[in-house]
């Protein structure tokens, strides 16, 4: 089966549709797939539930699906970078399931090594636990989550073969590796597509059964985050 698509709107023709469940590689501004968000964005899909860490910033990454309204709710760790996310969420316009980040990474983990649910001590006694199955191991409290299978995951990675195997570059393997594997169906965005045997198999990050489609996108944007605390003027 041929994976290699000619486009991100191409490589999402005919899977994403209104109301899924889709999870969105990247941590903050690095490592996510933007011709597929923007595709996404295009393909005018919505009501749709997006795990992912964080919600972009505003007009970049998912926040341009926040502006487009296309997120329903979102499934994540972090979110203090985006207005527009504030503004929905207090509005509520916008639905949040608050997740810790180890919990969240072990989510995606487990949806895609076929286990249905753990146990975690992370939430036991906070508002993460509430109205979720709760069991004592060894006298300690243990609150179950349950694994996440998105409909279709989008992941961002450095090289691919053509047949999905793929590699990724530093801290942009973050979360992506869990996202793709986790994905029912998993659409991957890449710098570079070499034939298949040209990597040294032990250079391979994640294999490509778990890949379903793949996209160039030779030279993204790779916007970096700068957190500014006070002007020049203020030191």
């Amino acid at each position: 089966m041929k994976k290699v698509h000619p486009s991100a709107a191409a490589a999402l023709a005919g899977i994403v549709r209104d109301g899924q469940l889709l999870a969105v590689g990247g941590f903050g501004l690095c490592g996510i797939p933007e011709a597929l968000i923007d595709a996404l964005r295009d393909s005018g899909a919505k009501d749709l539930t997006v795990v992912s860490n964080n919600a972009g910033v505003d007009g970049f990454g998912l926040g341009r699906l926040l502006v487009t309204r296309q997120i329903k709710k979102m499934i994540s760790s972090y979110v203090g970078e985006n207005k527009e996310f504030e503004r929905q969420y207090l509005a509520g316009e916008l639905e949040l399931e608050f997740t810790p980040q180890g919990t969240l990474a072990e989510r995606l983990r487990a949806g895609g090594a076929g286990i249905p649910a753990f146990f975690t001590r992370t939430g036991v006694g906070t508002l993460v636990a509430e109205g979720k199955e709760q069991r004592v191991f060894d006298g300690k409290q243990y609150v179950m989550e349950r694994a996440l299978v998105p409909d279709v995951s989008l992941g961002k990675a450095w090289k691919a073969d053509e047949s999905g195997n793929l590699i990724f570059r530093r801290t942009a393997r973050n979360f992506n590796p869990a996202v793709i594997m986790a994905g029912k169906i998993s659409i991957v965005e890449v710098e570079e597509i070499v034939p298949t045997g040209t990597f040294d198999p032990d250079a391979v990050h994640l294999p490509g059964i778990y890949v379903s489609r793949l996209v160039l996108n030779a030279k993204p944007e790779k916007r970096i985050e700068k957190r500014t605390t006070r002007t020049k003027e203020a030191i």
